[in-house]
């Protein structure tokens, strides 16, 4: 029975009903029933029964709150600045060809175990790039440094503007000896470097970012969780007694983290860590493998992708985590916090890139770009002090090179990833955050900066240089952290 039926069934016989009166009658019960379903859904779904803790915690458990440990900054905020204001610049810009073209060695072997577990799965797969679609200033990779300049691509005679004798006295040093002063600087380099750089060895080529989006593949099992717990059991930092009571546990419990009395570098290393496997997670949570079939049954070649609630839940709900997975949730809002301090704290250095790939309109509008993310990400009210770690004398210089392999180490774990699209992400990100720490803890960013935390440097700083690779994964990995941040609150949504 519809309502107009209901409501002249419900009218007095004998009477004859006004239109007027059925029209407000009907009104009225219209109004009703959707009263009666607001009611019904606010006590079944968006809130949830006083009485029922498990609907309390399904839907609390990713409504994060107050301040991020070891910050000064609340999530609220962090929530706002990224979400209206960093996210949309950043999405934008990384589909640039600057940001989108990445050199990876994904050949390299695992230098830690026999790796016999690739992934078969065709989405494992990584999509080759066109010769044809490489920009022309990345083909002719004529530096190891950052300075990819139109000037440098386009010289065709290196002897034109040298004096003779100054030709003179460069050709009387040896080939041999150019390669020990090599050496020599790429030592020196190095010991500012947090991780492995390979795009400069045989076997790295380029990767279009665009074609392999960083989503759920279908690899897990074994292998997967031996990279994780490889990552977390040998290289953060962990006490013997948290090991002796649960030596497989791939995490730090929250508790055992406060209640050991961790030292802040220790907890900065964890968190960041676990924030970027918290970001990871989310991004496959996001972009899962919803169907290898279109809704016409047949097979996709592409598949169907889309948000998987239920793996959300099971990766991060009280339920499933031991109550630890709001902790794992609140450590990616502070690596996103450490890599945007580090790009805080370069942005003058970055200004100052020309962001060539040889394509002059693209390259104007990509500079621009960055000025303007550069700009807000300066605005920002809360910034990471960096300042307050490695600072306990002669003992914090064997705490920052211990945290320095550490991190090394994890970026070599990254070649033992048996799937190839994950390895890349795998890379990418911790490329990014490796280059993050190059910028914080390098020291050659701290000789001049006021007390707010900003950096007085001069734009043509020869101290400091980063690769091309450095640059494009750094941009690259504080996105997937923007975006897991955006996407975080669309989760949110759907929970309501």
């Amino acid at each position: 029975m519809n309502v107009a039926t209901m409501s002249v069934s419900m009218a007095p016989k004998g009477r004859r009903v006004s239109s007027g009166h059925l029209h407000r009658f009907q009104w009225f019960i219209i109004s009703f029933v959707a009263l009666l379903s607001v009611v019904n859904y606010t006590t079944s779904g968006y809130f949830y029964n006083e009485g029922d803790d498990s609907s309390k915690d399904r839907f609390c458990f990713c409504q994060l709150q107050g301040t991020i440990d070891d910050c000064s900054c609340n999530v609220d905020t962090v929530d706002f600045y990224n979400n209206v204001k960093i996210f949309p610049r950043l999405r934008s810009l990384l589909v640039k060809d600057f940001f989108r073209y990445y050199k990876v060695n994904l050949m390299k072997e695992c230098p830690f175990w026999v790796d016999d577990s690739k992934c078969a799965m065709r989405f494992c797969h990584v999509e080759q790039c066109e010769e044809k679609d490489i920009p022309p200033g990345l083909k002719g990779d004529v530096s190891s440094y950052h300075k990819y300049l139109k000037e440098v691509q386009t010289l065709t005679n290196c002897n034109e503007d040298l004096d003779v004798e100054l030709g003179y006295l460069n050709t009387s040093i040896s080939d041999k000896a150019h390669k020990e002063f090599k050496k020599w600087a790429d030592y020196d380099e190095a010991q500012d470097n947090f991780c492995i750089s390979d795009d400069h060895e045989p076997g790295a080529e380029y990767v279009d970012l665009l074609l392999n989006p960083e989503r759920y593949t279908g690899y897990r099992g074994e292998s997967a969780r031996r990279i994780w717990s490889s990552i977390y059991l040998e290289n953060c930092f962990q006490s013997h007694s948290i090991r002796r009571k649960n030596p497989y546990a791939a995490m730090i419990p929250y508790h055992d983290m406060t209640q050991n009395e961790v030292c802040l570098e220790h907890r900065v290393f964890y968190r960041m860590i676990s924030g970027l496997h918290s970001s990871i997670n989310i991004h496959l949570c996001g972009n899962y493998l919803l169907s290898e079939k279109s809704s016409m049954g047949f097979v996709s070649p592409t598949g169907v992708w889309g948000a998987n609630m239920e793996e959300f839940e099971r990766r991060f709900s009280p339920q499933t985590t031991d109550n630890e997975g709001q902790h794992w949730l609140r450590n990616l809002y502070f690596a996103y916090l450490v890599e945007l301090r580090a790009l805080a704290k370069a942005a003058p250095y970055l200004r100052n890139e020309e962001y060539f790939t040889g394509r002059d309109k693209e390259d104007r509008e990509v500079r621009v770009a960055v000025k303007d993310l550069l700009n807000v990400i300066e605005s920002f009210p809360s910034h990471f002090n960096e300042s307050v770690m490695f600072s306990g004398g002669t003992s914090s210089v064997k705490v920052k090179n211990e945290f320095r392999e550490k991190f090394m180490n994890i970026s070599k774990i990254m070649d033992c990833v048996g799937c190839d699209k994950c390895r890349l992400w795998g890379k990418l990100q911790v490329q990014g955050m490796g280059t993050a720490l190059k910028i914080l803890f390098s020291g050659k960013f701290d000789d001049d900066m006021d007390s707010n935390l900003q950096t007085k440097l001069k734009p043509d700083n020869s101290q400091f240089k980063l690769k091309r690779a450095e640059i494009v994964a750094l941009f690259n990995a504080f996105g997937r952290l923007s975006t897991s941040i955006h996407e975080l609150e669309e989760f949110r949504q759907r929970m309501r």
